[in-house]
């Protein structure tokens, strides 16, 4: 069951206020970077944190250079060290 109290934002959206194609999000999900939840009628619904992470993910790409490989490698470790300094 989702949390209705946290802002649900539709592809369309985020994508405007990103500045950014509705395709790059899409392909931004194929390449499992972001996991946008869905409606019951299949439409993705970006929480504030999956655009944060797409904002990361635009710095990463854009500024930095990083390709979509290497992201996803620097996602996966911010992640790791999220949890070791969880516990």
């Amino acid at each position: 069951m989702q949390n209705y109290e946290e802002p649900l934002f539709l592809i369309s959206v985020v994508a405007k206020v990103l500045s950014i194609h509705p395709q790059t999000l899409r392909q931004y999900e194929r390449e499992g970077l972001v996991e946008p939840s869905r409606t019951d009628g299949k439409m993705r619904l970006y929480s504030q944190k999956d655009v944060d992470r797409v904002k990361t993910i635009l710095n990463l790409t854009r500024e930095l250079g990083v390709n979509l490989a290497g992201v996803d490698v620097i996602l996966q470790l911010k992640e790791k060290i999220d949890d070791l300094e969880a516990t």
